[in-house]
């Protein structure tokens, strides 16, 4: 199991690197070296716009992949997914800016985004059924919250590249040619972790299914004709966690060097600080899963999301680090307490045989609903010269949607639910 964990973490942090530098490129570069026809603003949201795209093809890329991992295993999932990430990732950092392109330039980065988010909604199931479907029933929860690991160690990597670029290059070497530092990098990444993952074996559940001439045949026909219900409930409630952590981690950056005159660095180490407790706070909150069920920790985290929005605001808007740091540490934990459990959470809600398709696609249809729209309608609403109260309401609204989401769903914990229920199509 801890070979299995390993792997997995590895892997999806890898993945969530190629992800995540896009994001704070975006923040910092994209806007004015591939829109310098816009104003600054719009240009932030034409660059958030390209970020957007790879959300709406997590779900494609988990119905593509989701096929895969329930037709012919977990494991072929796992390289498929981390090779089309990483190729697509170097590829970004080769792109020229709009003064040498055109407008081919921007074209070819949404291309290239859109095959980033191609990927990573394909690495979310695998990685997760093959920690789930290993692990003992009891510590489900803790083993599964491995690959939740890795997108703070893939944040905190890709951060941590850009720190350092953005600390000792001058502002013009940073926008010439720093920024596609991490892209290139992501290659390397890319090769350490498909060479780990070539000695994972399939999982016990899927050999099951193919011994028993049990697997799906059509596994996205038979979600949504079956489990339709249940996919709409998960998105919903997801929608929260990813709104609350791009807020944090996306549009937080571009707004306190933008609007608030707060240099890269400070920003980028008060996000990172936070993102790294969020991490190491992620297997101890998931053993709470373990131990008193998956539903009441995201239903606690989601609560304390909805009562913590207007405060991270107020903290953010005071351009004070220690403050900033503090509100995003609230928001990060409240976010964490849900996500820790959802490896764990999702699987157990959908039956073997369209599992890897049921919950991928819940999960990143979730990211569509609360990640790709959030930098885009934040940036938009928080103009202005006092905080920017529209942000805190819009994710208040958002947190409370979910939380009644997290309500109409079922416990799944084996201790306490037995044979878990289904949520009726």
């Amino acid at each position: 199991m801890a070979r299995l964990a390993a792997a997995s973490l590895v892997g999806t942090a890898i993945e969530f690197f190629d992800f995540f530098v896009y994001g704070t490129a975006a923040a910092l570069v994209l806007g004015p070296l591939f829109f310098p026809t816009f104003s600054p603003v719009a240009g932030t949201l034409a660059a958030f716009g390209t970020f957007a795209v790879g959300f709406v093809a997590r779900p494609l890329g988990s119905a593509l992949f989701g096929h895969v991992g329930d037709r012919y295993g977990r494991r072929p999932v796992m390289f498929a997914s981390l090779l089309l990430t990483g190729c697509a990732t170097v590829a970004v950092g080769c792109v020229p800016s709009y003064a040498t392109l055109g407008i081919t330039a921007p074209v070819l980065l949404l291309v290239l985004r859109f095959l980033q988010g191609l990927g990573l909604g394909g690495e979310w199931g695998g990685a997760v059924l093959l920690t789930a479907e290993h692990a003992p029933e009891r510590r489900r929860g803790l083993w599964a919250s491995f690959p939740q690991i890795g997108p703070a160690v893939g944040f905190l990597l890709a951060n941590g590249v850009m720190l350092v670029l953005s600390a000792t290059l001058t502002d013009a070497q940073f926008r010439e040619w720093g920024w596609r530092v991490p892209f290139w990098a992501a290659g390397l990444l890319a090769a350490g972790g498909l060479l780990l993952r070539s000695s994972l074996t399939e999982t016990p559940q899927f050999r099951e299914l193919t011994e028993s001439g049990r697997r799906a045949s059509a596994p996205l026909a038979e979600v949504a004709r079956g489990h339709w219900r249940l996919v709409l409930l998960t998105a919903g409630a997801l929608a929260v966690g990813y709104a609350v952590f791009y807020t944090v981690s996306t549009w937080s950056l571009a707004y306190g060097t933008e609007q608030l005159g707060v240099s890269r660095t400070v920003m980028l180490v008060c996000i990172m600080a936070a993102v790294a407790i969020k991490g190491a706070a992620t297997p101890f909150l998931a053993m709470l899963g373990d131990r008193f069920g998956r539903r009441p920790l995201c239903l606690a985290g989601c609560a304390a999301c909805a009562v913590w929005m207007f405060p991270m605001v107020g903290l953010l808007h005071t351009a004070r680090p220690l403050l900033m740091f503090l509100g995003f540490l609230g928001a990060l934990l409240a976010f964490i307490t849900m996500f820790a459990v959802v490896a764990a959470y999702l699987p157990e809600l959908y039956e073997p045989r369209v599992r890897c398709t049921g919950a991928a696609v819940g999960y990143n249809l979730a990211g569509v609903l609360g990640g790709a729209l959030t930098p885009i309608v934040a940036t938009a609403v928080s103009g202005g010269p006092g905080p920017p109260w529209g942000v805190a309401a819009y994710l208040t609204v958002v947190a409370l949607v979910s939380l009644g989401c997290f309500a109409l769903l079922p416990e799944t914990l084996p201790s306490r639910a037995g044979e878990p229920e289904r949520v009726p199509a």
